[in-house]
């Protein structure tokens, strides 16, 4: 440990927000280049690796065969999927020295599907599965969490070739089990739940995610079935209101009130006898979402639901340049603006509205008599207390890691990249495609942010960048010093990777490094422990040290990694 490149620190990194940031600056196992750009010291470099191997040997074990593909790629492919314009300002673009458009990647679907392409000709060429582990760029904007989410980041991209869409759901179910068994050997445990697609596209796509409170996104659960998805996708079970007979509208005065809580405390009415307003502006267009008063809108089902490749709130003054009443607005007479309404409206009558005009509202509004729509959709997000949509149970919400993303892509990116093959009648087919993507970073920081205690972190066996740390006390000792040399010797001709502090420091500071990093198992020679030809051993998360004798203490040392891996 004397020689090992990078080196522990004593307080906390003022700058590490999530609890896997904070311990591997502590432990020195990463420097930071840039926002969202780290260098990996040799530490943490050894675990990557380690979870790069459980990934492809997982793969390979799948029937996905290893490839590489380039980095730097033609922006014209790009273009010619219609991507270009919707990853936006997130893909990184630049210019060679001839002026040719180029991009660093942030995902493969493009080329790896013009690669495929240039070999595939006929049905007996498939179906194939490859996969790469390779470095992705994302101009994120807000680069935060240390490894969490980044702008550089290593991932293992896999995609799937099939004939047909059976085809794809066999591979799909392949993919789905490799991952299952890759992520228990890392040593964490994910759920999976139902998933937006986002910019990568496909019909249906899956999350693994790392349940932690300190993730960044939010997954839905039932809390009596199976049912999972990600807040994005994620759908409840609108309880109808009582339905009464619809009456005439009428308008009353509010003055003051703006808000669905102070209309409806005005009125001594339920939030859900309301209809909330909510302005977005879509692809340059401004339109007016629709919803249940007590409900919210959610940004990513409206964004599917219109169609659009940027959605955003519409300003005040949009709002007011668009003749709309923030505040006090409602559909009710509105025809030169796009309506989009949440399904919820149907569930009941004569909501309370805004009335168009500052300080007044409408009763007795009724859809679809007193106003029309463009869409209708459900667009609500899902929240803690909702009805499930499979059973009766409770919705709750976590906070988790997106670890892995699986999505069933059918035949987009083939037609976009006129990527066919011949079938048994000689007639040409589009190719079936599936994706799998699992961050290598984020698999290390999830663990740190699910297993780490007060002391530093607990690292699964297998991703460890050591097996064993041996911490010689008293090293200036002879005894000490040769005793701990011989057993780091003779634990690495047994093949367990074992890291030795011989550094020239108190026990307390060998000690404390020794939780910081994580080693699974810690075993000490003192001076003290060696007069009863004894050593002692320690694994990570156990509260008591044990005391073994010395003349047989590898292969005890070997028989306890066996038990906790």
């Amino acid at each position: 440990m004397s020689t090992l490149f990078g080196r522990t620190l004593r307080n906390d990194p003022v700058e590490a927000e999530l609890i896997s940031h904070r311990l591997l600056l502590q432990a020195g196992m990463i420097h930071q280049v840039s926002s969202g750009v780290y260098s990996y010291l040799p530490l943490a470099w050894r675990s990557l690796r380690k979870i790069e191997q459980i990934i492809r040997e997982e793969m390979e074990a799948a029937g996905a065969q290893e490839l590489k593909l380039g980095i730097l790629q033609p922006r014209e492919l790009w273009r010619r999927s219609g991507r270009d314009e919707v990853f936006g300002p997130d893909m990184i673009r630049l210019m060679d020295r001839r002026e040719r458009d180029l991009v660093l990647p942030p995902t493969n679907e493009e080329l790896i599907t013009e690669t495929v392409k240039s070999v595939v000709q006929s049905y007996r060429d498939l179906p194939v599965t490859l996969f790469q582990i390779q470095t992705k760029f994302r101009d994120e904007l807000r680069p935060r969490g240390g490894l969490v989410r980044v702008r550089e980041f290593d991932m293992m991209d896999a995609y799937s070739f099939d004939l047909n869409q059976e085809g794809l759901d066999e591979s799909y179910k392949v993919m789905m089990a490799a991952y299952k068994r890759a992520f228990k050997r890392c040593g964490i445990k994910t759920v999976i739940v139902e998933a937006d697609s986002g910019p990568i596209g496909g019909k249906d796509s899956k999350e693994f995610i790392l349940l932690t409170e300190s993730g960044e996104d939010t997954v839905v659960l039932c809390n009596e079935c199976e049912y999972a998805a990600n807040d994005e996708k994620a759908t409840s079970l609108k309880v109808a209101n009582p339905e009464t007979p619809h009456i005439h509208m009428e308008e009353i005065h509010t003055p003051g009130v703006k808000t669905i809580e102070e209309l409806a405390n005005l009125l001594e009415v339920g939030t859900e006898q309301t209809l909330k307003a909510v302005f977005y502006y879509a692809d340059g267009e401004l339109v007016f979402a629709t919803i249940r008063g007590d409900l919210e809108v959610n940004d990513v089902k409206l964004k599917n639901s219109l169609g659009v490749s940027d959605l955003r709130l519409a300003s005040s003054e949009e709002v007011k340049a668009g003749g709309l009443v923030a505040g006090s607005a409602s559909p009710v007479g509105i025809e030169h603006i796009r309506i989009i309404v949440d399904d919820s409206v149907r569930l009941g009558s004569n909501f309370v509205a805004g009335g168009n005009r500052k300080d007044y509202h409408i009763k007795n509004v009724n859809y679809p008599r007193d106003f029309q729509s463009h869409l209708e959709a459900d667009i609500a997000m899902a929240e803690s207390g909702h009805k499930c949509p499979q059973c009766k149970g409770t919705l709750q919400t976590q906070r988790g890691i997106e670890i892995g993303h699986v999505f069933k892509l059918g035949t987009s990116y083939s037609e976009s990249m006129d990527a066919n093959y011949s079938n048994e009648s000689g007639e040409l087919d589009k190719i079936v495609m599936g994706c799998y993507g699992i961050g290598i970073g984020r698999v290390l920081a999830g663990a740190l942010e699910q297993l780490s205690d007060e002391k530093g972190m607990v690292l699964p066996h297998n991703i460890a960048p050591y097996e064993v740390i041996i911490i010689g006390l008293n090293t200036d000792k002879h005894e000490v010093a040769a005793t701990a040399e011989d057993l780091y010797k003779n634990l690495q001709d047994m093949g367990i990777e074992t890291l030795y502090d011989d550094r020239q420091e108190t026990a307390g500071v060998k000690l404390n490094d020794a939780d910081l990093i994580g080693i699974p198992l810690r075993v000490v020679v003192s001076n003290r422990n060696l007069s009863k030809g004894c050593i002692e051993v320690k694994t990570r998360t156990s509260e008591e040290a044990e005391m073994i004798t010395l003349s047989n203490a590898c292969e005890e040392i070997k028989g306890i990694l066996e038990k906790i891996n």
